[in-house]
């Protein structure tokens, strides 16, 4: 159960960083972490990379012009 709820809080956390509503240090009390250490192992553990390499990766991604 607890890995189950870590995932949603994961993709939540996800969404957040893709679209730059919230800051990478409220994230881990806004997607209901007790701590900041649980919530990047979670999301380490879950993703591959940490929280601030996702959202560096997303803000490229995004950045790119659409390929025609």
């Amino acid at each position: 159960l607890k890995e189950l709820l870590n995932g949603y809080r994961v993709e939540y956390a996800k969404e957040l960083l893709s679209s730059g509503r919230c800051a990478l240090s409220d994230l881990p009390r806004r997607c209901g972490f007790a701590s900041k250490s649980a919530f990047y192992s979670a999301f380490n553990r879950m993703v591959g990379v940490s929280p601030l390499l996702y959202q560096s990766r997303e803000r490229r991604r995004r950045q790119m012009p659409a390929a025609n």
